[in-house]
């Protein structure tokens, strides 16, 4: 009689990985696969469900295209203004765009960095891709970026005009926001306003200030001191001359949550009318995260590094938050574990297997990721689900 009570809870099981990827080794998709693998070897009956998640960051068109999303790509302006093809995801009228994408660090050549040329202007050529494709809603995943431009490249992509004290156009980048004299909006594409916008970010950093995106953020994009000294200058007058454009509003957008997001594109979503949520929560929604937690038993989270960052909008710490509310146990998978067990039951998490625990190599765990991370999920099969 408990053999046959095991076999039916065994059968019963349903796991749900609902995972992030690990940066520079394993795509969310990835995670999926491997995590299965190492499931089914110790229980080989086992349903298994994926959903690659993201938090509006790199990986957020992946994580909605393997959801069911169409994949599109499109010519864009890359941050340097040299051409990528860059991607974003459309179904029945919603479109995710990330700006990664087309203005992300990925698409600076290795070892470049241009923190006060780098550009968004590609991130807006998307935008118009989704709305010329014909999208109602557009979450604009927002992360990973290469620039510091307050979102006036992406602006100008819309078709608005920064001019200088001669009345011409400023030059690309952050850097040179300083010498804008006049900033006219009305060119911008009238279809933005009657979609609804939304800015996915991680972060809830404003525009300037101690705590603004060139402070927190412009150091991993090759800022120096003096950059990023002259980059805040730049940014508070940008928001100062917009505010003689759209009025008193230009001010309150700076100083809101998710304007500094990646080098303050975020700010420039918000004068577009973009209203700011957690990416996690966003994507969550989009991708059918719900319904695809009820059917689950047992859900898999996790990323790269679980730490500190993990617990402040990171897609491990929102799927668990989620879970936990539904009354479903979660464990999460990790490259690396910097949290202590009672900060990971804190925020839902019953237990963390790192790469580490299996190979305690860290050159080997980057090398081999994926091999190392089936195992990993052998473990965590033989702990759940025998």
């Amino acid at each position: 009689m408990a053999d046959a009570a095991v076999n039916r809870t065994r059968q019963a099981a349903r796991v749900l990985i609902a995972a992030d990827k690990f940066k520079g080794t394993l795509t969310a998709v990835q995670v999926a696969e491997r995590v299965t693998t190492g499931l089914r070897r110790v229980a080989p009956h086992v349903e298994v469900e994926a959903l690659p998640v993201a938090d509006g960051g790199d990986g957020t068109v992946d994580a909605a295209v393997a959801a069911g999303f169409e994949r599109r790509e499109v010519r864009v302006a890359g941050p340097l203004g040299d051409e990528v093809t860059a991607a974003y995801a459309l179904r029945d009228g919603t479109a995710v765009v990330e700006m990664a994408e087309a203005s992300g660090l990925q698409r600076l050549p290795a070892g470049v960095f241009a923190p006060l040329t780098s550009s968004t202007y590609g991130s807006g050529e998307l935008l118009r891709a989704a709305l010329d494709a014909g999208a109602r809603s557009i979450v604009f995943g927002v992360g990973g970026s290469a620039t510091t431009d307050g979102g006036a490249g992406m602006l100008s992509a819309l078709g608005a005009r920064f001019l200088d004290a001669d009345g011409e156009p400023v030059a690309p980048g952050g850097g040179a926001l300083g010498d804008v004299v006049t900033a006219d909006l009305s060119g911008l594409d009238t279809r933005i306003s009657s979609v609804d916008l939304v800015l996915a970010s991680d972060v809830d950093n404003p525009l300037t200030g101690p705590k603004g995106a060139p402070a927190v953020y412009g150091p991993q994009k090759g800022a120096s001191p003096d950059d990023v000294a002259a980059l805040d200058a730049s940014l508070a007058h940008f928001a100062a001359v917009l505010e003689k454009a759209v009025g008193s509003r230009a001010a309150e957008y700076a100083a809101a949550p998710g304007a500094g997001a990646a080098g303050g594109i975020g700010y420039g979503a918000l004068v577009l009318g973009a209203r700011f949520r957690p990416g996690i929560e966003v994507m969550l929604d989009v991708l059918g995260f719900a319904p695809a937690l009820e059917r689950a038993t047992l859900v898999i989270t996790g990323e790269g590094s679980l730490d500190e960052q993990t617990l402040h909008g990171k897609a491990p710490a929102g799927v668990a938050a989620a879970a936990r509310a539904a009354g479903k146990e979660v464990v999460a998978v990790c490259g690396r574990l910097a949290l202590r067990p009672e900060a990971l039951g804190k925020a839902g998490i019953r237990r963390a297997y790192p790469l580490t625990e299996v190979e305690p190599d860290i050159a080997k765990c980057i090398e081999d990721a994926g091999p190392i991370l089936e195992r990993v999920a052998e473990n965590i099969g033989r702990d759940f689900l025998n």
